[in-house]
């Protein structure tokens, strides 16, 4: 899938729904609980089924998450118990940086 910042995708397995920050390059293949994301356009549909093992760690509304490979960002707007993946390789919460001292 070609992504563009600002895309919302959601999950087809639970309830997540992520926010593209940064797009990376080409074509994408996200997925969540080990399934292919969908757009987020319209009425939310159904989950069908749950995460498959090994994608089964969940998202936390509000963090990042971050393919250093790929260049792709993705916010997370919506928890679920499905993990993010790009392709089968796990996407790792991004690492937030010190703010230096203010003494």
């Amino acid at each position: 899938m070609e992504l563009r910042a600002g895309m919302r995708l959601r999950s087809a397995v639970d309830t997540t729904e992520v926010v593209v920050v940064r797009p990376g390059s080409g074509d994408v293949d996200v997925r969540c609980g080990g399934a292919p994301m969908v757009t987020a356009t319209g009425p939310a549909g159904d989950s069908v089924g749950e995460p498959a093992a090994g994608f089964d760690a969940g998202t936390q509304i509000g963090k990042r998450y971050e393919d250093v490979e790929s260049g792709v960002e993705l916010l997370c707007s919506k928890p679920g118990p499905g993990s993010l993946s790009i392709g089968e390789r796990s996407v790792p919460v991004k690492e937030t940086k010190a703010l230096p001292s203010s003494d």
